[in-house]
């Protein structure tokens, strides 16, 4: 029996077909307004009914941003969607009918358990997820079950408190993580470089029709692959950030493997060797302890799909 993964994000939600050994058969799309609820819940439904008159499904795994309740029926906060205490299961069983198994899951979640399940972690059992997005999303993974904590919302990693009375955070909070470890840091860093030392930011603004506020991260990845010596700088910059960050989740968790995840990640080494850098200098007892390999994640924007599906499967 193929279950359905669904991936839904502040302007899309991206559905798909999942066989067994976590293969997308057949996926669609719909966009989203993400300030009516009532219409990402009815994009959810008619994705979901456009693949079940191919497939025979037995289970469909909703992915959502944000806080989900044990119950893995509730949405209960998320900043970028209207839901608050919101009946996402419930609303989609009600038009796709009861008989169905249908679960809501944390997407930075789905995306770990994929990655757990069938890609970069397949071989581990205790794993950390990063996802470098618009924020910061983390899974953890230990002895091979997904944390999700005594109310649902555990492995927030992207707001934990680094920088007291830091940069503000859509959480209502200042200094999280996500705020300096993100794509969204990235292009912030990159645009105030753009308008305080133009004279650096030369590629930057070219790629970006000569306005900062139209720079995107993977311009600044781009530039960063031709060799622009800021681009690579602000790179850096983001992966100590990703890598001190690391270190301070394994002095409390120990994983074995770092999976880092999102657009940014496809800098590569760019990325990944200051990340590496970062999370050896911050390490606490290093030289005395085994290290977490940190790795890039494999399975890309199909994640979410795959690892909401394996879930509810499962």
């Amino acid at each position: 029996m193929h279950a359905i993964g669904v991936d839904i994000g502040g302007t899309k939600i991206a559905a798909g077909v999942v066989s067994a050994d976590g293969e997308l058969l057949a996926s669609t799309r719909r966009p989203t307004d993400p300030t009516d609820a009532a219409s990402v819940d009815a994009g959810v439904v008619d994705a979901c009914r456009e693949l079940m008159g191919s497939y025979e499904v037995g289970a469909i795994g909703l992915a959502a941003p944000g806080f989900i309740g044990t119950d893995r029926a509730t949405v209960r906060f998320t900043p970028n969607l209207p839901w608050r205490d919101h009946p996402l299961r419930d609303n989609v069983a009600r038009e796709l009918g009861e008989g169905l198994r249908i679960v809501v899951e944390n997407d930075a979640n789905a995306a770990g358990w994929a990655e757990f399940r069938f890609g970069a972690a397949r071989d581990a059992d205790d794993m950390l997820l990063l996802t470098i997005g618009t924020g910061l999303g983390g899974a953890v993974v230990v002895d091979g079950h997904l944390v999700r904590g005594a109310w649902g919302v555990a492995a927030e990693v992207g707001h934990m408190r680094v920088v007291p009375g830091g940069h503000y955070c859509g959480c209502g909070h200042e200094g999280c993580w996500e705020q300096y470890a993100s794509g969204s840091a990235l292009v912030r860093e990159a645009q105030a470089h753009m308008v305080t030392f133009p004279e650096r930011s030369e590629r930057l603004l070219e790629l970006a029709g000569g306005r900062p506020k139209k720079l995107k991260g993977q311009h600044v990845t781009q530039a960063a692959q031709e060799g622009d010596p800021l681009a690579v700088e602000l790179l850096a910059t983001l992966g100590r950030w990703i890598g001190e960050g690391s270190a301070s989740v394994a002095a409390l968790l120990d994983p074995a493997l770092i999976v880092v995840g999102g657009g940014v990640a496809e800098a590569g080494d760019l990325l990944l060797g200051p990340v590496r850098q970062g999370f050896t200098e911050q390490l606490s007892a290093r030289g005395h302890r085994p290290e977490a390999r940190i790795v890039a994640a494999e399975m890309g924007n199909d994640a979410g799909m795959v690892g909401a599906a394996e879930l509810a499967r499962h």
